[in-house]
C-alpha cells in the first residue's frame, strides 16, 4: 500500500476511492449529488509502464497509446462510465473556457479534438464527462445542482493570475443562469505552498491580480530571494470573490509533490512523469 502523506493544517476534504483495481480521489461534498459523477486520479490501477506507471492518461508524453486508452478505460469502467462520453481539454495556460455540447463527446479520446487553447470547460449535457490534466497545477471543479451544469477548468499559476475560476462562474452565469450562491466548488490535488519555490517575476504578476490585503496568505519570501506560493489559498480567493459560498468550497489537503509515488508531480519528477485526470460529468 502507498504511504500517503496529507497535508497538515489543512482538513481534508478528499476521500480515497477504490474499484475494479482503480484508486481515485473524490469529494464528500459532492456525494450528495446523485446525477454527477466525479474524479481524480492516481498513479494507480493502470497498465502503462516505467516513468508512466501506471495510470497515465497523457497521449502526448511518449507513452504508448494502446496503454493510455487502456487506462482511460479502465478509469471510466471504475467511475461508472464509458471512455467514449469523455470530453477532453487543450491546455495551454490560457483562461478560455469552451462551451461543451453533444457535438463534443469523445473529443480526445475517440476522435481528435476540433479546438486548441482550451484549459476551462462547461456543460449542461447529460451523459458528457470533462477531463483535464495535472501534474502539479491546480484542477477547479464547478457544480451547480440548481441548473444542472458543471464547470471543470485548469489553473496553473498563470491560470490563477488569469482568474480562469472568476472567469469559469461568470461563464456558468452567462450561459446556464447559474447563480454563484448555489455552486459547490473543489480546489483539486496539486502542488501546495511548501513545494512551490518561484521567482520574483511570478509574485509581481500575483501582486497585480490580488489585492494588497491577500499577499501575506499567498506568499513569502525567503532568504534566497525566491518565495513559496500558495495557490490553493489564491484560488479560495478567486471563489468567494466570484460569490461562491465558503461553506461550498472542498479543499484537497493533498499534494501532488509530496506524494510522488501516488500522484504525478512534474516537479518531483523533475519532469519525467505521466498525466493524472479530473473527471466531472452529468449523468
Amino acid at each position: 500500500m502507498t504511504k500517503i502523506r496529507w497535508h497538515e493544517g489543512t482538513a481534508s476534504h478528499m476521500q480515497i476511492k477504490e474499484n475494479k483495481g482503480v484508486t481515485w480521489l473524490t469529494y464528500p461534498a459532492f456525494e450528495q449529488f446523485k446525477d454527477i459523477v466525479h474524479g481524480f486520479s492516481t498513479r494507480l490501477g493502470g497498465v502503462s509502464e516505467g516513468i508512466y506507471a501506471s495510470m497515465n492518461l497523457s497521449f502526448t508524453r511518449g507513452d504508448k497509446d494502446a496503454a493510455v486508452y487502456e487506462n482511460y478505460r479502465r478509469f471510466a469502467a471504475a467511475l461508472g462510465f464509458s471512455e467514449r462520453d469523455i470530453v477532453t481539454s487543450d491546455q495551454t495556460h490560457t483562461a478560455n473556457v469552451r462551451i461543451i455540447t453533444e457535438e463534443d463527446r469523445g473529443n480526445g479520446i475517440t476522435k481528435p479534438r476540433p479546438y486548441t487553447d482550451v484549459d476551462g470547460m462547461i456543460t449542461n449535457v447529460r451523459g458528457l464527462v470533462l477531463a483535464t490534466f495535472y501534474a502539479d497545477c491546480v484542477p477547479l471543479y464547478f457544480v451547480d445542482p440548481v441548473h444542472h451544469a458543471i464547470g471543470l477548468s485548469h489553473s496553473g499559476w498563470r491560470g490563477t493570475v488569469s482568474k480562469i475560476g472568476a472567469v469559469t462562474v461568470k461563464k456558468m452565469q452567462e450561459t446556464y443562469g447559474t447563480d454563484p450562491a448555489d455552486v459547490y466548488a473543489a480546489i483539486g490535488p496539486s502542488i501546495c505552498q511548501e513545494c512551490y519555490e518561484v521567482s520574483e517575476d511570478v509574485i509581481l504578476e500575483f501582486k497585480k491580480s490580488f489585492a494588497p490585503e491577500h499577499w501575506e496568505k499567498l506568499f513569502y519570501k525567503k532568504e534566497n530571494g525566491k518565495y513559496q506560493l500558495n495557490l490553493w489559498e489564491a484560488n479560495k480567493i478567486i471563489f468567494t470573490e466570484a460569490g461562491i459560498t465558503e461553506k461550498y468550497i472542498s479543499m484537497p489537503g493533498i499534494c501532488t509533490c509530496c506524494n510522488p509515488d501516488f500522484l504525478f508531480s512534474h516537479r518531483a519528477s523533475h519532469g519525467k512523469r505521466g498525466n493524472l485526470g479530473a473527471f466531472l460529468g452529468l449523468k
